[in-house]
């Protein structure tokens, strides 16, 4: 069966790869001397690096913008806008936007910059490091409607990192409710932290219960455990192994990629 995967990616189980920008303007971590000019440099460098490496997308996000607000300042997306519009001129993939961890935000950077989804918080109540979490995806759904921007896929954490779920159920009810009551156009599964191995029983567990929305598979994903988990599920999104040494705050290094993306390769020859 076909979905909105196969019209925006030009191979099957596609690899998203994150292309983490470095502190914002009023991010505590913001290099103010440096200024944006070296937040674009090093974008423009690991885009380069993961596009040659083979990736199908990339998803720009303002990872390091730690620690995040579920309410973000204007600036944030406002500096993002920036940073991506110097980046255009260079992609070759499609893309799609991130600024975690607010929806609406995300909606409006898909679109002033014309990145064709976002990934986000949008349902559920949670416990997190950032503090209490709440969300209204009723209230998103409109605001992307009035914007216009039902073209804008909606990818949906229902397993957010550094967070728990408040409500007393478990990981099947919670997808199939998602998937009924608010209509995600794909669902993203993650382990606790960015590059933690994603349990292979949830991806399971999720993916029997979503029907027929495409199931990502958020954090963790490896050369060496790629097609064990693509086997689970219709693409995932890599980020940290795709940094020099595997480290989070390092660069994307080309090798790495390479390796991952020869392995999911060799994986599709056998679909």
């Amino acid at each position: 069966m076909t979905t909105w995967l196969d019209d925006v990616f030009a191979a099957p189980k596609p690899i998203i790869a994150m292309l983490h920008l470095s502190a914002l303007p009023g991010d505590p971590g913001y290099d103010s001397k440096a200024g944006i000019a070296a937040i674009v440099d090093r974008a423009k460098a690991e885009l380069d690096a993961l596009q040659t490496g083979g990736v199908d997308g990339v998803m720009i996000s303002n990872e390091f913008s730690l620690p995040y607000l579920t309410q973000t300042e204007p600036i944030t997306a406002i500096s993002m806008a920036r940073v991506i519009t110097e980046l255009l001129p260079q992609m070759t993939v499609p893309y799609g936007v991130n600024v975690l961890w607010d929806g609406r935000a995300s909606i409006d950077l898909a679109m002033a910059t014309g990145a064709q989804w976002v990934r986000e918080i949008f349902t559920g109540v949670y416990a997190s490091d950032f503090g209490l979490w709440n969300t209204n995806i009723g209230e998103v759904a409109r605001y992307r409607q009035r914007l216009g921007a039902g073209h804008v896929k909606l990818l949906f954490n229902i397993v957010p990192e550094s967070a728990t779920y408040l409500a007393n159920r478990d990981l099947a009810a919670i997808t199939a409710s998602t998937v009924f009551a608010t209509a995600p156009d794909a669902i993203c599964v993650s382990g606790l932290t960015a590059g933690a191995a994603t349990d292979s029983q949830a991806l399971k567990i999720v993916k029997d219960s979503a029907g027929t929305t495409p199931v990502f598979v958020n954090t963790g994903v490896k050369a060496h455990n790629a097609a064990e988990q693509l086997a689970l599920v219709d693409g995932a999104v890599v980020g940290t192994y795709f940094k020099e040494d595997g480290v989070f705050e390092n660069r994307a290094n080309v090798e790495r990629v390479r390796e991952l993306v020869d392995a999911v390769r060799d994986f599709r020859k056998t679909l």
